[in-house]
């Protein structure tokens, strides 16, 4: 049996960021994040997840045509989204390889040090920072000023609660808008 957060086989137990210890089976598709012994109260995501659960679907697609992977999902996804969280807070997050066990419903789980709130906040914050770094990279400057007139003007915080307003999270089938 594998050893949480290292691929290669199924992990009955996950251990958490906080020191406590999930068991996989309690995870079920369903959940976005739980509370913990530990007191705090973790995000869940899983590669089944959508990523417009974070962004909206027209963003997704965008992400999805100007994003080249270099790996064997064929186009952007969750785990990636998950793997820029995961870089960025390496000591938050910790992961799971469930792709041999047919009895959760998924393959990857990520289980992070922080509520679904933060999560999401932190997701749309590097999704912007996704989006500077390549308009950076055209070589029209005007763009590039043009985005960071309309960073200036973006609220993370209040995009997040406008978004999750709109969106059903209050269910396991939250729909994308």
């Amino acid at each position: 049996m594998a050893e949480p957060g290292v691929p290669g086989g199924p992990s009955e137990r996950l251990e958490l960021p906080c020191g406590e210890s999930v068991h996989t089976h309690d995870l079920d598709l369903g959940v976005r994040e739980f509370a913990c012994d530990c007191g705090s109260t973790h995000a869940v995501v899983m590669d089944l997840h959508p990523l417009g659960r974070f962004v909206p679907e027209f963003l997704v697609d965008v992400l999805r045509a100007t994003i080249e992977t270099d790996d064997e999902f064929d186009e952007f996804t969750t785990a990636h989204m998950m793997g820029m969280v995961a870089e960025e807070f390496p000591d938050r997050m910790e992961s799971a390889d469930c792709s041999e066990d047919g009895q959760v419903g998924y393959a990857l789980v990520w289980v992070t040090d922080f509520d679904a709130y933060r999560l999401h906040e932190i997701v749309v914050e590097l999704v912007v920072e996704l989006m500077e770094h390549a308009i950076s990279h055209a070589d029209d400057d005007s763009a590039l000023t043009e985005f960071e007139e309309y960073m200036r003007e973006f609220d993370v915080e209040e995009f997040v609660a406008q978004y999750r307003e709109e969106r059903e999270f209050e269910s396991e089938h939250d729909t994308a808008i």
